[in-house]
Parts: C-alpha cells; sequence; structure tokens
C-alpha cells in the first residue's frame, strides 16, 4: 500500500459514524449490511449516512451492490489488510521474537 492510500484511509476512518460503519462491515462478514440496515443500528439519518459510506468507497475500503432501490455494502477485507500491513511493517524491525505486530500477544510494544 501507498502512503498516499494508507493516509486516505486513515481519513475515512478518523470520523465516528465511518468507523462505527466499517467496524459494523467487518463484523458482516462477506454478506454484508444493507445501508438501511446500517442507518437504523447508528441511528443516523438515510442521507447523512450515504455522505460516510461515500467516503469508505472512495478510500476503496468498503464496497457497495445496488439490489433494487438498496444499497448493500461490504468490506474490503483486502484493503483493511493492506492499511494493516502498511501500519505495521517494520514494527519492532522486523523481528518477530519481539512479540509485537498483528496477533501478538502479551501486550509488549516495539
Amino acid at each position: 500500500m501507498e502512503t498516499t492510500a494508507a493516509i486516505q484511509s486513515l481519513n475515512a476512518l478518523g470520523h465516528a459514524t465511518r468507523l462505527h460503519a466499517f467496524r459494523m462491515l467487518v463484523e458482516a462478514g462477506p454478506a454484508g449490511r444493507m445501508a438501511g440496515e446500517i442507518a437504523e443500528a447508528l441511528s443516523v439519518p438515510g442521507a447523512t449516512l450515504s455522505f460516510h459510506l461515500k467516503e469508505l468507497v472512495n478510500a476503496g475500503l468498503v464496497h457497495g451492490e445496488s439490489r433494487g432501490r438498496n444499497v448493500c455494502y461490504r468490506a474490503d477485507f483486502d484493503a483493511m489488510q493492506a492499511l494493516i500491513g502498511y501500519l505495521t511493517h517494520n514494527c519492532c524491525a522486523g523481528s518477530a521474537a519481539a512479540g509485537c505486530g498483528p496477533g501478538a500477544t502479551g501486550g509488549r510494544g516495539c
């Protein structure tokens, strides 16, 4: 992942509504969730949610699929993993033995 793409992704996730929506989509898995379900769960008006989902789509973190008059949104797990990889690249100078990075246990930092 390039720095520009990482910045765009982090900017998109840097708003509470977008972060909550993205986490809901990650939790939903490949099945995704309908926009109306997300709006109801977050207590956000549909037009407001559409704006926030558009930001996530533009950042490449989410994809929408039309289903008649509704849209089903899904998290892009490859993009999410690429962002995590970008953020943890060279963590602990690449030493897996240091116990840091994704999946590490023990709470040790870099």
